[in-house]
């Protein structure tokens, strides 16, 4: 699971619902613990409206576990770099606080779907749990079947499917069909994005240059630069040419190598990286995990189409990137359930907002074949243009929270519905 089951539990929570968070492996957050990118290009508006809607809890935990505000890497300006190894706990304390039911180690193999209803999961130890509504956050990746498929292989990444059993895809059991991401050559799904690096097998100067500033760039020699793994790229946002010229570092805890995989024996040649290790995947030198193999249909509230009391959200909601996009959509399914349990009309956020126009476009998008090769980020590639041109990007925070006030969406997550 992503950011996205901490999201969806927390509105579900904060309307009123009694709430059970199933993870199969022993950490929250997933990706989350590895990534450690937000407030980049979009996703700076996208987090203050977050906040101004009253679903920014989250969003203020990586701000308080920054390890670096305010800082440019190529393409991107105004991020903060969260530190990867201190967040999971934060967040998991945090949710426990609010009294969200967390059952860690604990996967779910199947549902029990009838009348186009599901009345309760069945967990890896036999046993059966009854719900009103299920959100699905099982994301995209794995299981190593699809990495070895479409990948280079099981990479031995943070998700560790080895050892916590492969990810199962709740929408299919109920027999809705999943859309895939293609990239050119009809290969489907996309590499993940980045590498992390042990900053101590790093030299001296650039672990010093990376904790006073953040970022490092390193060239690449010239008879190694390689602009075709671009586009097999996840993370359509940094996949600009200056991400094959040179090896872009950030400091997350870890050194974040801003590529998919890089040999290591090649990636040794650049001075400073002499010694350098990869902590995940750990096949960074061949391969990194697939994603984007497993999207449900959804409409703009957030339900499952074909299923009457299943939501979704983050990248099992979309072709979307990142932690905050994980954020926002799980926090409008985890309202949502709510509103669905109550009898109420379910919230669609209006296109006037960003993340409502993010969530909509992208809808409409990836119903076409072309819009299944492209992916949808507010920090940049096709969306964080378009935010540009419909005027929706904006980093002046009381503009962003008068744009909420004047929808009397302010708040909106903070309502007690139950």
């Amino acid at each position: 699971m992503e950011w996205t089951d901490c999201a969806a539990a927390l509105t579900a929570k904060k309307a009123g619902a009694e709430v059970h968070v199933y993870e199969k492996t022993d950490l929250l957050l997933g990706l989350g613990n590895v990534g450690g990118i937000m407030r980049n290009n979009g996703r700076y508006t996208a987090s203050e409206e977050l906040i101004a809607l009253g679903g920014g809890d989250l969003i203020k935990l990586t701000d308080k576990c920054a390890r670096h505000a305010n800082i440019d890497f190529p393409g991107h300006k105004h991020a903060t770099l969260y530190d990867v190894n201190k967040i999971e706990g934060v967040v998991r304390d945090y949710l426990i606080d609010k009294g969200i039911n967390l059952h860690m180690e604990t996967r779910v193999t199947d549902v029990d779907f009838e009348n186009n209803k599901i009345n309760g999961i069945l967990l890896s130890d036999g046993s059966y749990v009854k719900g009103d509504v299920f959100i699905e956050t099982t994301g995209t990746t794995g299981p190593m079947g699809n990495c070895l498929r479409y990948g280079n292989g099981c990479s031995m990444c943070i998700l560790r499917c080895p050892a916590f059993g492969p990810r199962l895809s709740i929408s299919a059991r109920c027999g809705v069909a999943d859309i895939q991401g293609e990239r050119n050559d009809d290969v489907l799904g996309a590499f993940s994005g980045s590498c992390k690096l042990a900053k101590e097998s790093l030299s001296d100067s650039i672990r010093e240059q990376l904790d006073k500033t953040g970022v490092v760039v390193l060239k690449v020699p010239s008879e190694d630069v390689n602009y075709g793994k671009l586009s097999t790229k996840v993370c359509q946002q940094y996949a600009l040419k200056e991400f094959a010229e040179n090896v872009v570092l950030l400091d997350t805890g870890h050194a974040k190598l801003m590529t998919t995989y890089y040999p290591l024996q090649k990636l040794r040649k650049i001075p400073g990286l002499e010694h350098a290790k990869y902590v995940d995947p750990y096949a960074g030198s061949k391969g990194n995990s697939i994603r984007y193999l497993s999207v449900a249909p959804r409409t703009n509230d957030m339900k499952v189409v074909g299923v009457d009391n299943l939501f979704c959200a983050g990248e099992k909601s979309g072709l979307f990137v990142g932690h905050t996009e994980a954020i926002c959509t799980g926090s409008l399914a985890g309202h949502n359930a709510v509103r669905l349990m109550m009898g109420m009309h379910l919230l669609i956020l209006p296109s006037s907002i960003a993340i409502g126009d993010l969530i909509s476009y992208e809808n409409e998008k990836s119903s076409t074949r072309e819009g299944r090769k492209d992916r949808y980020t507010f920090a940049g590639a096709s969306y964080f243009k378009r935010m540009q041109e419909l005027g929706l990007y904006t980093i002046d925070t009381a503009e962003i929270e008068d744009r909420i006030k004047k929808l009397n969406l302010d708040n909106i997550f903070e309502q007690k519905l139950v």
